[in-house]
């Protein structure tokens, strides 16, 4: 995702999708999991593009995951909540021995999921949690999710229900990338911030396809990520029920992080 092919935008003859309802990266899914793209998914910034990878992000095999993120996943006990399920091969990995519950945002998301066999997916905003006090005792909020929030007193205000929703023995992990460690000149969608390590990403997602022999483009609206390092992620959770226990690094400027409750 740090690449970008710097053609010009150029939409497909035919219909424009641009409705306020528009799904394209859940209809890239959906599409995939059914029987592969039907042309070609992209994040979008200006008069940039680059693959949204929808294979490698939603659909990669657990055999291929890393020994340490397979690991981290295990550790995380039932009932979980799995937030921003996308395609579900997460929530698919857990179920296993487990109960997860995934939602996501995307309606056509949730369908994947549920096509690919996950038990318990359901429609439902991030920011919106509806469920009991101390449902689960696990969160995952993998794909960049909780930088959605926008800002630090939005981090605060999710954190804060999520933790609602998960019990006084809870663990949640969370990623994001470390702006301290960012070429932001390759990393697409970049915005830089004045403060220290903080950054913001924003792009949108096209799905150029044919439809019943024609054209269609699907727009999705524009989506801004607030972005930080570990040590603002822990300035972050200061005020919440969390606390930072441990951030796991990879060879460049994404982690993941562990936050327990305190």
């Amino acid at each position: 995702m740090t690449e970008h092919d710097s053609r010009p935008a150029t939409p497909a003859d035919g219909v424009d999708e641009q409705s306020t309802d528009a799904d394209p990266l859940g209809r890239a899914m959906l599409d995939y999991q059914r029987g592969g793209l039907r042309g070609v998914c992209e994040y979008v910034d200006g008069a940039e593009r680059t693959d949204a990878h929808v294979a490698e992000h939603y659909f990669t095999p657990p055999t291929e995951w890393s020994d340490e993120w397979r690991s981290l996943l295990d550790s995380l006990a039932g009932p979980v909540l799995d937030v921003g399920c996308g395609a579900g091969q997460h929530t698919l990995f857990l179920q296993a021995d487990r109960e997860v519950v995934a939602v996501d945002v995307s309606p056509r998301a949730v369908e994947t999921a549920r096509d690919a066999g996950v038990d318990d997916a359901r429609v439902m905003d991030m920011f919106a949690l509806d469920f009991p006090r101390d449902r689960f005792r696990s969160a995952l909020v993998n794909g960049t999710q909780l930088g959605l929030a926008g800002s630090f007193a939005g981090v605060r205000s999710f954190l804060s229900d999520l933790a609602a929703v998960t019990d006084d023995s809870g663990v949640a992990v969370v990623d994001s990338y470390d702006p301290t460690r960012l070429d932001a000149d390759s990393f697409f969608g970049h915005r830089p911030d004045p403060r220290r390590g903080v950054a913001r990403r924003a792009f949108h997602v096209e799905y150029r396809r044919e439809e019943d022999g024609e054209a269609v483009r699907e727009v999705g609206r524009t989506v801004t990520f607030l972005l930080f390092s570990p040590e603002r992620l822990a300035d972050a959770v200061v005020g919440t029920q969390w606390r930072v226990a441990d951030v796991h690094r990879g060879d460049d400027a994404y982690y993941r992080a562990v936050l327990e409750t305190r």
